[in-house]
């Protein structure tokens, strides 16, 4: 086992709530009235499961070195004991993104979107850890999985992101998308 791989099991185990479960773009996910995160890939959890959603962590891709210093001196790791709040945002990028090149990827991504300079105002009250699903299967059903962490107070900076990157060049790429909040009991 290892602590780059991980699953979110939705279904009716786990200590993570779902409050709100959305399709922002595309079809939703089954509804279920909790998430385990679970240190490892699974393909079920015992539970009576929704679905699993699978995902590897892997290096920062778009980001210059002074970004990733940026990040790096002030982002938080997720289960921080105040961050009760959390939402796992699952999102796949259309096939013309993926034709696309890497420096082309990256020039919206961060020259017109200006994606990580959105994040890093909003550090270290968010904790986010993303998750590569792209290559592990053809089967995924989504390119990446985000994980963010919040205290209750910080909700509202967490929506504020939210906006803001769904406003910018970026997500015109979006063919999905599904916005699922959680609280921690």
């Amino acid at each position: 086992m290892t602590s780059r791989l991980f699953s979110f099991a939705g279904g009716d185990t786990g200590p993570w709530r779902v409050t709100s479960a959305r399709a922002v773009v595309g079809g939703p996910l089954a509804r279920t009235a909790r998430v385990m995160v679970l240190p490892d890939l699974v393909a079920e959890t015992g539970s009576t499961s929704g679905w699993v959603l699978r995902g590897i962590t892997s290096n920062e891709r778009y980001v210059l070195r002074s970004e990733k210093t940026q990040l790096l001196a002030k982002q938080q790791d997720p289960g921080r004991p105040e961050a009760t709040c959390a939402a796992l945002i699952p999102i796949r990028k259309s096939p013309a993104w993926w034709a696309l090149t890497q420096d082309e990827r990256r020039a919206i991504f961060e020259e017109q979107s200006h994606h990580t300079q959105i994040g890093l105002q909003y550090l270290p009250s968010v904790a986010r850890r993303l998750h590569h699903c792209r290559d592990l299967s053809d089967s995924e059903p989504f390119d990446f999985l985000t994980w963010f962490e919040f205290a209750p107070e910080h909700e509202d900076s967490f929506n504020d992101i939210l906006d803001e990157l769904r406003a910018s060049p970026e997500w015109a790429y979006v063919e999905r998308e599904t916005d699922i909040r959680l609280v921690r009991d």
